[in-house]
């Protein structure tokens, strides 16, 4: 390219990014094989790692000397002990001081465990952006003099996974987000009238659109886009002009999936405001995939794309109080039981302030990793399980072949499945591959196990059925 072709492609690239407003890019229909294509790896995946990093990190759950609290999202602390903007940052800034290589230990930890996917909190409810960005100057490239989310991406494309950005549509920093407008949606200030003056709400929108459309042109591919939140009094067009802003995103990263958090309606699969207020339906104009969060759904969600997202321990922001961490088998029969409902599993990190990871969080997410690596096949590219209910354990299915995946080893070592298929083959995926017998009959088909189980957690039997499979239904 020639240097003065050169130096008007970069500026008009420069401009689109600093003013997305004015994009006006037609919304493009889709066929459902070029949804499918689209949604391919993220259904295949099935876990990821979630990171919520951010002033509120190096905060640690503490404010004036004591604890805010000892579970509970700390990355809300602003909002738990209603400090202004001012206030909050003063006490924050300092405390929030990432150490060099911070991001690698975050995507080499994601990727031993098996994560496919990385989502990371670009901005929360706070305000303050961990990217350099050109609007305003309550960011990292500002306050910091670094670009965290170029470090991070950087870390996670070099461990070969894809993606993701959660970006915060509230925000409690900037002095035109008119919060009044909601009484549902959280604030600092939540009551008190706004203390500069009447605020146009319309230029925090601007505000907003123009730095997604930084993200969205600044860091390469970016696979998924986690929005987070709305209210049923305040969503969708009228609170983000969300048709525009989807279609924005859409614009930059054609191929990027999206949650349904711009909107709080039951079309777009929420009946309330509570984290267990989804509904199992879909009308995908709205998002790509329904968001339970702290929750799985009792029998999935057939036909709908779905991921649950979920702590370590209670708090989805670091705090040095909380110290509920779940367990490994808990962790894991997690992973098992969302699986082979059809979804995927989102597992939140909290990093501290530098961006290290607690003992706690290292030890997780090894345990599960150790586990994935002989068991990955069970989960891994697999749709729901055929049964309504196993009293054992869990079922997932990869074409004729079903995984069972055993939490509650049988005493006298047969495994009843209530299928009328012939098997053509059983086997163990620990250890060797150790062939196993089966038997049929009007109950169904009886495997002959060993004496122990192999793995205490969760141990996965693969069959290969003759045919689709036949469930015997009580």
């Amino acid at each position: 390219m020639k240097p003065i072709l050169l130096i008007l492609a970069l500026a008009t690239a420069a401009a689109f990014a600093a003013d997305p407003i004015k994009s006006t890019e037609p919304t493009v229909a889709e066929s459902s094989a070029q949804r499918d294509a689209r949604m391919g790896w993220w259904r295949e995946a099935r876990f990821g790692m979630f990171v919520h990093w951010g002033l509120y990190s190096g905060l640690a759950g503490t404010w004036n000397g004591k604890a805010v609290g000892t579970n509970g999202g700390m990355e809300w602390i602003q909002q738990r002990v209603k400090a202004d903007t001012d206030t909050y940052a003063a006490a924050a800034l300092p405390k929030f001081q990432p150490v060099p290589g911070f991001a690698r230990e975050w995507a080499k930890t994601a990727k031993a465990a098996g994560c496919k996917y990385l989502v990371f909190t670009t901005k929360h409810h706070e305000g303050f952006g961990l990217f350099d960005s050109k609007v305003g100057d309550y960011n990292a490239g500002a306050r910091l003099h670094r670009d965290l989310v170029k470090e991070i991406v950087e870390a996670a494309h070099a461990e070969g996974l894809k993606v993701g950005f959660y970006h915060s549509l509230i925000d409690w920093h900037h002095d035109q987000y008119a919060y009044q407008k909601s009484k549902q949606l959280p604030h600092p200030l939540k009551g008190q009238p706004y203390p500069n003056g009447e605020r146009d709400h319309a230029k925090y929108v601007d505000y907003l659109h123009s730095q997604v459309g930084e993200l969205m042109s600044n860091y390469g591919q970016v696979d998924v886009l986690w929005w987070d939140y709305s209210a049923l009094d305040f969503q969708g067009d009228e609170a983000w002009r969300a048709t525009d802003l989807m279609k924005l995103v859409r614009a930059r990263q054609p191929g990027i999936i999206m949650n349904n958090r711009l909107y709080r309606t039951r079309e777009a699969g929420w009946a309330s405001m509570g984290t267990e207020g989804f509904i199992p339906q879909l009308d995908t104009r709205f998002g790509d995939f329904i968001t339970p969060e702290q929750h799985i759904p009792a029998t999935g969600m057939p036909g709908v794309d779905w991921e649950t997202c979920m702590t370590l321990n209670t708090t989805w922001g670091f705090s040095e109080h909380d110290h509920a961490w779940k367990s490994d088998e808990l962790l894991i029969r997690n992973l098992a039981d969302i699986a082979s409902k059809g979804g995927n599993y989102l597992l939140n990190i909290g990093p501290k302030g530098d961006g290290s990871l607690t003992p706690e969080t290292v030890k997780s997410f090894q345990a599960i990793g150790k586990w994935m690596k002989v068991n990955g096949e069970a989960i891994y590219g697999t749709t729901a399980s055929p049964f309504a209910k196993l009293d054992w354990g869990r079922a997932t299915r990869k074409g004729q072949d079903l995984y069972l995946i055993v939490f509650d080893w049988p005493k006298d070592g047969k495994l009843l499945v209530p299928l009328k298929n012939k098997v053509k083959q059983a086997s163990l995926l620990a250890g060797s591959g150790k062939r196993l017998t089966s038997s049929s009959s009007d109950a169904g088909v009886t495997i002959q196990l060993p004496a122990s189980a192999p793995d205490a957690i969760a141990t996965v039997i693969k069959l290969t059925l003759s045919g689709e499979p036949q469930v015997i239904t009580k």
